[in-house]
């Protein structure tokens, strides 16, 4: 039994009348009646009560009408359920993010935009730091990945580069230095830095090291964490001061203020990356939503 038999058989059940049912179809009456003759032989009853100027349905065709309808509702749904996950509407996308990219604008306002766009596609979200999110990408752990990219690009993933944020300084409230309304790098010699090491090939830690080379001085590393809301904390206690995105501001940590810095202020990137070649529906319509770069004086 083919679906086309179904679909003819519905159509004559509804229409009791060869002539319009074919219209109906589009086909000829001959054709129709020669595939509604296949159908009941292959049931092994007649469905049809053939009359002068019509059709009747016999109980065994009132019996296959309803089963019938249901069959061409269930193939509507299999077809609109394919649709669906051949254009990336359903489904689920596993996204990690590098902690110091929590706060940036493009990873917040892409995670929303998707869940209210794509209601029906669940989203698996992952915090880790830049190497692990790229190695659980290779090994399609997950499907794409907020990062801090280095240097060299891992091979076999795909960067979609989203711009550059400057780094600001984090300061115990009363630090002597957060009294300024800006401070220059120069200012830090001395201070221990509480510091956190993420990125694929390129450390922020290699940053910072590069903005005091150029005044002059190596920071003093007092602190290390893989993570940029345990280095804020660091910060709130005492422990040291911290250079970060400038997106950090945006969490408020009592015992901490923020400010720009002078001088060879380093501007460290954010990137989402794929596994390259990847022709999942999901991920494109996920990559379709991000903002473009921001540029950060």
């Amino acid at each position: 039994m083919e679906l086309r038999h179904v679909r003819y058989f519905v159509a004559l059940a509804e229409e009791l009348n060869f002539t319009r049912a074919a219209a109906r179809l589009g086909i000829g009456q001959p054709p129709l009646s020669q595939q509604i003759r296949d159908l009941e032989t292959e049931i092994g009853y007649p469905l049809f009560l053939r009359r002068p100027h019509g059709a009747e349905l016999t109980e065994a065709g009132r019996a296959f009408l309803g089963e019938a309808r249901l069959i061409l509702e269930q193939a509507e749904r299999a077809k609109e359920a394919a649709r669906r996950a051949g254009g990336g509407h359903v489904g689920a996308l596993r996204v990690g993010f590098t902690s110091s990219a929590n706060f940036h604008p493009a990873v917040t306002e892409a995670f929303s935009v998707f869940h209210w766009k794509y209601p029906d596609a669940s989203l698996i979200v992952e915090e880790s730091h830049s190497a692990r999110l790229a190695e659980r990408l290779l090994h399609s752990e997950l499907d794409a990945a907020f990062v801090r990219p280095g240097n060299v690009t891992p091979e076999g993933l795909d960067l979609l580069p989203l711009g550059e944020e400057p780094l600001i300084l984090a300061l115990p409230v009363g630090h002597r230095l957060a009294a300024q309304a800006r401070v220059p790098v120069a200012a830090l010699r001395g201070e221990p830095f509480v510091i956190f090491s993420q990125g694929i090939g390129r450390t922020f830690l290699g940053l910072i090291r590069e903005a005091c080379a150029q005044e002059g001085f190596e920071p003093t590393v007092g602190q290390e964490t893989p993570h940029i809301v345990a280095m804020i904390n660091m910060v709130a206690a005492g422990l040291g001061v911290a250079m970060a995105p400038g997106s950090i501001a945006q969490l408020a940590v009592r015992g901490v203020v923020y400010r720009p810095l002078d001088g060879a202020v380093p501007k460290v990137p954010l990137a989402i990356a794929t596994r390259a070649g990847d022709t999942s529906p999901l991920v494109r319509n996920f990559l379709s939503l991000i903002p473009p770069p921001v540029v950060e004086d």
